[in-house]
């Protein structure tokens, strides 16, 4: 039962680093786009700042999914030296996110004004 419950979370992990690139990859071929829009002569575009701060939170949203797959991966019958590696990648990446976060929610409230 073991082995089936860690084949199980490791597809389910593997299948959350895949979603994460995917968000990654579409997020960065937008704000190529956006950032080639905004010198074209339609101005259909984003602003810069616009455009980064959607990219922000694509990046944002890759690192809870990034995190998630972690926590998955050691979800079952962890060794001691799993749990310290999942808790350092866990602080890195929940502070990485917050500071991310923070900027996210400034650059909102200066566009606003």
């Amino acid at each position: 039962m073991e082995a089936i419950a860690k084949l199980i979370t490791i597809y389910v992990s593997h299948t959350l680093e895949i979603i994460s690139a995917i968000v990654i990859g579409v997020a960065v071929v937008k704000l190529i786009w956006n950032y080639f829009s905004v010198f074209s002569f339609t101005k259909n575009g984003l602003s810069a700042e616009e455009a980064r701060v959607r990219f922000g939170s694509s990046v944002a949203v890759s690192l809870e999914l990034l995190l998630g797959a972690d926590v998955l991966a050691t979800a079952v019958a962890p060794s001691w030296d799993d749990i310290g590696k999942l808790a350092a990648i866990a602080v890195l990446r929940t502070a990485l996110n917050y500071f991310l976060e923070r900027e996210l929610k400034h650059s909102h409230h200066s566009n606003n004004r």
